[in-house]
């Protein structure tokens, strides 16, 4: 089972205030507990999307598994683990419904059902790809990095710490760009951070919205491409894409006798939910169903 996260774009303000993006890579089961932090913008892979063939490779291969086998009794937490023969027949009897799963997903398959359908069957073992940006991290790393959180949720937890703390953020001005999956080529490109004609950030949220830097299959992207799925995304109304990117906000508000107030923004309004940074999302007309 593989439970990663690195640091995709890692950006600080000249307030001192990091916007992050990372990925990660983790068993599915855990999606719903990793959802519930609001602080966060997120975007996943889905199995809706995904070949059953591939998605059935890669349970497989590897297979997402708990990675401690605790001992049952009352309450959320289990706190003994098993050991020897019965953690074994714990194990093979995880794998062997995970066999069982495949083999009917197969037949539903060879039925002529959708992949949106089939997929679901196998979800169990499945992991999931998630690009996930924030400012604010430490209740997260609170509640997840605890003795107390799912043990598959503490491992992820971890990783994210491990790799922030191995990153060095870009310090960037009010007007330069947060890109994540943007290339240093393709910023050169397009005029750089200012991205002045918004060709970057279209770039960078079509690929949140694949939650990667590649194709679906695998391709080295196609700038056309991504601007039309950009556009794609618009049209539609699907805006979560666009909140991984951001532009740091200034402080220049007064008072009535011109006394400077430091705790104001001049574009709170178009944070969402980052602190101190100006939201991609934000910045767009018609950003929300009920703006329509």
């Amino acid at each position: 089972m593989t439970i990663s996260a690195k640091v995709i774009e890692d950006s600080i303000s000249s307030y001192g205030i990091c916007l992050t993006t990372m990925e990660c890579r983790y068993p599915r089961m855990i999606h719903s507990e990793f959802n519930t932090h609001r602080v966060f913008s997120r975007n996943a892979s889905s199995s809706r999307a995904i070949p059953v063939d591939r998605l059935i490779q890669d349970v497989i291969d590897d297979p997402a598994m708990p990675v401690f086998w605790g001992k049952n009794k009352p309450g959320m937490q289990a706190i003994e683990e098993l050991t020897g023969g019965e953690k074994e027949a714990a194990i093979s009897k995880w794998l062997k419904a995970r066999d069982d799963a495949v083999a009917n997903a197969r037949l539903l398959a060879g039925s002529g059902v959708h992949k949106q359908l089939v997929n679901r069957i196998i979800e169990s073992w499945c992991h999931i790809r998630v690009v996930v940006t924030s400012t604010e991290w430490a209740n997260f790393y609170a509640l997840r990095s605890h003795p107390d959180a799912q043990p598959e949720m503490k491992a992820l937890a971890d990783a994210m710490w491990e790799a922030k703390q191995a990153s060095k953020p870009k310090l960037l001005q009010p007007g330069e760009w947060h890109l994540p999956y943007v290339l240093e080529e393709e910023i050169q490109a397009h005029g750089g951070l200012t991205d002045p004609f918004g060709a970057l950030r279209k770039l960078s949220a079509a690929r949140c919205a694949r939650t990667s830097y590649l194709t679906h299959d695998a391709r080295k992207p196609n700038v056309d491409e991504d601007v039309k799925l950009c556009e794609r995304l618009l049209g539609s109304g699907h805006m979560s894409p666009f909140e991984h990117q951001g532009t740091p906000d200034s402080k220049p508000y007064y008072n009535s006798i011109w006394k400077y107030r430091r705790n104001k923004w001049k574009n709170q309004h178009k944070h969402g939910n980052l602190v101190g940074w100006i939201q991609y999302r934000h910045t767009l007309p018609n950003e929300s169903i009920k703006d329509r």
